[in-house]
């Protein structure tokens, strides 16, 4: 990633979990595919357009070993969640209290599984909403929150809806790249989007169990099997393919990321000790992906802290960027049983592909300055 500048200061990026930066290999595919034209076509050129279509399918179904055919590429893994709340009849949908708003907004009158104060889901509570559920049921879990980085067990979460003839639907987004994907083998439905890991924006996927029918949200033309009708963003599609056929890159890179991230939270956590009113960290004692931190700071909201950080340069977030810039109170640390004051004063800091040691270095001695100013 190509540093920047402002106001003489270098800055640094840390927001990954929003939008990583993208990777040379993908921004190849995507400048190839504008080139390209409708893959809609009859003619020769949609031919092209198609096959580069093809090629791209084949890279994420081998990732995430499935047959092509299961695969539908939508606009933004937002679309590819409500397409799965919406499009498979059942009773009642019953979801994580940490779910992405997405979920949270399609599924409003759904069943909440509560999570401990370390973010993972209550499996007991899933299985008793379970047990009293009208089937079939539709569980929305995610393998790893996008705000504290925890994972879920998903495999556990399968099990129990399997046992109750529930369907399960599992947002992905932030585990492509991050950690193996082996335990949502045999998901129902799996969304996956490559812009957190270095693919572009405007292309992700809605994978489908084999068999499973969909009622498309979009309707009109027979574009992804009569299953998301519009145009295909060709070039958008090919990028986020040639993203995934890199994705050992990213891999590769995680744990040097949790070794730096960890030696951060040790360094924050000794200067700014939580039994002083110092810094709170989430989800630190269960599995979390390697990229991932977020912090509080009693009595600095997060808007607060952003504004300090950004005037150094520094870009993290308070928490999803689905917001349209909004600073709010984390409704994931709100969930997991921590004061408003503490869910307003969490910020969330997440590092990926381009991201260097020094970077988690001048975070570290910032944030530190900025709360002993701020205490």
């Amino acid at each position: 990633m190509q540093q920047c500048y402002l106001a003489g200061v270098m800055e640094i990026y840390l927001d990954y979990n929003a939008n990583a930066p993208l990777m040379p290999a993908a921004r190849a595919a995507v400048v190839a595919g504008l080139d390209l034209l409708n893959a809609s076509s009859v003619h020769w050129a949609g031919r092209a357009a198609r096959s580069a279509v093809s090629t791209a399918r084949g890279h994420i179904a081998e990732y995430l070993s499935v047959r092509p055919a299961q695969v539908i590429f939508t606009s933004s893994a937002t679309e590819a969640l409500v397409t799965a709340l919406r499009g498979v009849s059942a009773g009642d949908h019953i979801i994580s209290a940490v779910e992405h708003d997405a979920v949270r907004a399609t599924a409003a009158q759904a069943k909440i599984i509560p999570v401990t104060a370390d973010g993972l889901i209550d499996l007991a509570s899933l299985e008793s909403h379970l047990k009293s559920a009208a089937a079939p049921a539709l569980v929305a879990v995610q393998f790893v929150n996008n705000e504290t980085g925890v994972i879920q067990p998903v495999a556990e979460v399968m099990k129990l809806c399997r046992k109750y003839g529930a369907l399960f639907v599992c947002d992905a987004v932030q585990a492509v790249g991050r950690i193996s994907l082996e335990d949502l083998r045999g998901a129902d439905m799996t969304v996956i989007s490559t812009h957190k890991m270095g693919g572009p924006k405007g292309a992700a996927a809605l994978v489908l169990r084999e068999g499973l029918a969909i009622t498309p949200l979009l309707t009109g033309g027979g574009q992804e099997e009569r299953r998301r009708a519009g145009t295909e963003n060709v070039a958008a599609i090919m990028g986020m393919g040639a993203a995934v056929e890199h994705i050992s890159d990213s891999l590769n890179i995680m744990p040097q990321l949790a070794a730096w991230r960890d030696g951060m939270e040790k360094e924050i956590s000794s200067a700014l000790p939580p039994n002083k009113n110092g810094a709170q960290i989430f989800g630190s004692a269960t599995p979390r992906i390697a990229n991932t931190s977020m912090l509080a700071l009693p009595g600095a909201s997060a808007s607060t802290q952003l504004m300090n950080l950004d005037l150094a340069g520094i870009a993290v977030s308070s928490g999803s960027a689905c917001s349209s810039g909004k600073v709010t109170a984390s409704h994931v640390v709100s969930a997991m049983g921590f004061a408003p004051d503490i869910a307003g004063a969490a910020i969330r800091v997440s590092g990926g592909w381009a991201t260097r040691a020094e970077d988690f270095q001048r975070f570290t001695k910032t944030y530190i300055e900025i709360a002993k100013r701020l205490a």
